[in-house]
């Protein structure tokens, strides 16, 4: 190897922290810097994305795998393939696709398309078991509800509401071990409420977090005490 190919090193970075290439120096170069705060975030982004698509074919070889067992053995996502079918819906493997995102989320529905698991975003079997059931109340909700998605904040809104009271994602437990909540009393409400207007608010339709919010204290009292098909908040 001559000179001018010589791996990239750590003089080599940019001002970012980044360290540009693909070997092992550079990947654990990369790590550390990370690790040690030593990297800007739009690096760290180039930093996660190359991760990602180094890694895509084993991400979504392990999403599979969970998809697949929890189709035939988690008790809620059954419990929904039941409600979604007796609404006319067929949801299977074959339409629960499992993809790299480039964006910052577990999952989507999309009512022509199915739903999407971010399968870089899915740390372990029962992260996918939560992310699965928000998406598939999603579907019930658009089979049930006629949610109108894209033109009615209001519907978006009550749809994440539900969503995130219902699939088990907001569960003190896991808020604990994974964002750092440690609020005893009203831990569950802040979660849902945070994810509902965050998710609000990144719609091209929604003008800002203020906007967000309010349309979410708008329908909280109806959506959060709405827990069809269950007859209470299972998890």
């Amino acid at each position: 190897m001559s000179d001018d190919e010589t791996s990239p090193s750590p003089e080599n970075q940019d001002d970012s922290g980044f360290v540009p290439g693909d070997d092992f120096l550079a990947r654990w170069t990369n790590r550390f810097r990370l690790a040690l705060g030593r990297m800007s975030d739009d690096s760290a982004r180039q930093w996660k994305n190359a991760r990602d698509i180094r890694s895509e074919a084993t991400d979504c070889a392990r999403c599979e795998k969970h998809r697949d067992y929890l189709l035939r053995y988690s008790p809620i996502i059954r419990f929904m393939l039941q409600n979604i079918n007796k609404l006319g819906g067929d949801l299977h493997s074959g339409n629960i696709h499992c993809r790299r995102c480039d964006t910052r989320q577990g999952g989507g529905f999309e009512k022509s398309y199915g739903i999407t698991l971010c399968a870089n975003e899915l740390r372990d079997q029962g992260h996918v078991e939560d992310t699965l059931a928000h998406e598939m109340i999603h579907a019930y909700d658009h089979l049930r509800f006629q949610v109108q998605w894209t033109d009615n904040l209001r519907h978006a809104a009550c749809a994440e509401i539900r969503a995130s009271t219902l699939s088990g994602e907001c569960r003190w437990n896991r808020e604990f071990w994974t964002k750092g909540q440690h609020k005893i009393t009203q831990q569950f409400q802040e979660c849902i409420r945070r994810r509902a207007v965050l998710s609000v608010a990144n719609r091209p339709e929604c003008k800002d977090d203020v906007q967000a919010a309010k349309v979410v204290n708008e329908v909280w009292d109806s959506c959060f005490s709405d827990t069809r098909p269950f007859d209470e908040v299972y998890r």
